[in-house]
């Protein structure tokens, strides 16, 4: 066991030390040179992500860069990081290191025990790093829900909150269209995720 020295003061973790962090599926970020760990994901959780995550690539066709668990340094200092479970940047990852530059889009999945977390503490994070939009999806309730918050004058606002077989439509990062219930349901869920062509006949809502 070690004694730190009174005389010297603590030093704050940064993303160098989190090479040192166990590889047990659990997420390890950084808020003000301190560790925040999370659980592994959950069964339904990895699989809103994965989803979401194909849908956006099949959307966009390659002209964005998207991906799941990206690094998010939020500070010049590195000791402020965090991996949001799906982001859309507009520009190629860095050689070295993490993403130092806001996504278009942050997408959070709601957890157990991430409630407070993805609807409080990293609202405020993401709106004072710039992140124009950030969605929060909310797996765990009788009908999957898609919260839509977009950034204005450096505050988020919300613009969209749909659940289950409704459609949420968006223009940002670019065009959208998600049957939030097909991100975890059983099924066919490539062919209706979606949702109908306009016209056809289903429920829109913005």
């Amino acid at each position: 066991m070690t004694t730190r020295h009174p005389d010297v003061p603590e030093r704050g973790l940064t993303v160098d030390d989190l090479a040192h962090t166990p590889d047990d599926g659990r997420r390890y970020e950084l808020v003000d040179g301190r560790l925040d760990v999370s659980p592994a994901p959950m069964s339904k959780h990895f699989r809103a992500a994965n989803r979401l995550s194909t849908h956006l690539n099949n959307l966009c066709r390659g002209e964005f860069e998207i991906g799941e668990n990206p690094g998010l340094d939020l500070n010049a200092e590195r000791t402020h990081h965090r991996i949001p479970d799906l982001a859309v940047f507009d520009h190629e990852p860095p050689e070295q290191g993490y993403f130092n530059v806001p996504p278009l889009l942050a997408v959070e999945i709601v957890s157990p025990e991430s409630v407070l977390r993805d609807n409080h503490t990293k609202r405020h994070e993401y709106a004072a790093f710039g992140i124009r939009s950030y969605w929060i999806v909310n797996a765990l309730a009788d009908k999957v829900g898609l919260v839509e918050l977009r950034l204005e004058d450096g505050v988020y606002q919300e613009a969209a909150q749909v659940h289950g077989e409704d459609v949420f439509e968006t223009d940002l990062p670019f065009p959208v269209r998600l049957v939030p219930h097909w991100l975890t349901a059983n099924g066919p869920w490539m062919e209706h995720i979606g949702g109908e062509a306009p016209g056809e006949g289903q429920a829109t809502q913005r």
